[in-house]
């Protein structure tokens, strides 16, 4: 698969919308990628898990809830590799776990994350994965929005990993 081959898809699905947009971390934009439209279409998922599984080696996955567990599922099946999925907080009843699935102490981890925009809800994953025993080192995303995610990342010593960039994605629209 291509970069072309994703951004056509993304925009195919409507995945990409222009007005004014209130974002997660309480900023505003005037264009919205929106996750569902692409993490709900089998077309997209099956290309984003081909493309995430070539930039993948052994290591574990690990899902940020709730939009990068369709993601780490559908790379999961791809790649036969174990996930895990990172909770933004701990559960109040249960078990009470903050990281659901197996990890074992200095497992190696990748984080699948949808779109990375400040980069602090990867990095909360991270942090927490961390916290956990797992060793982090590269946070993967659908869409990185270049807004600072790279650089929160590489403060805690994390590459992020982008199949596109909002540069390329919003380009000739």
């Amino acid at each position: 698969m291509t970069d072309t081959e994703l951004i056509d898809a993304l925009r195919r699905v409507d995945a990409v919308e222009f007005g004014e947009f209130e974002l997660s971390h309480g900023g505003t934009s005037d264009y919205y990628v929106d996750k569902y439209r692409f993490e709900t279409d089998p077309d997209c998922l099956s290309l984003i898990a081909d493309a995430f599984a070539t930039r993948l080696d052994d290591e574990t996955l690990a899902g940020v809830a709730l939009g990068g567990v369709p993601l780490v599922a559908v790379t999961s099946v791809e790649t036969d590799s174990p996930y895990v999925i990172a909770r933004k907080q701990k559960k109040e009843y249960g078990t009470s776990n903050r990281i659901e699935g197996e990890l074992a102490e200095g497992e190696s981890v990748v984080v699948i994350e949808d779109i990375a925009t400040t980069g602090q809800s990867a990095l909360d994953a991270v942090t927490a994965l961390r916290e956990a025993g797992a060793r982090v080192e590269r946070v993967l995303v659908v869409v990185d929005r270049e807004e600072g995610a790279r650089e929160t990342l590489a403060e805690a010593d994390v590459e992020l990993d982008a199949l596109v960039t909002a540069s390329e994605l919003l380009a000739d629209e």
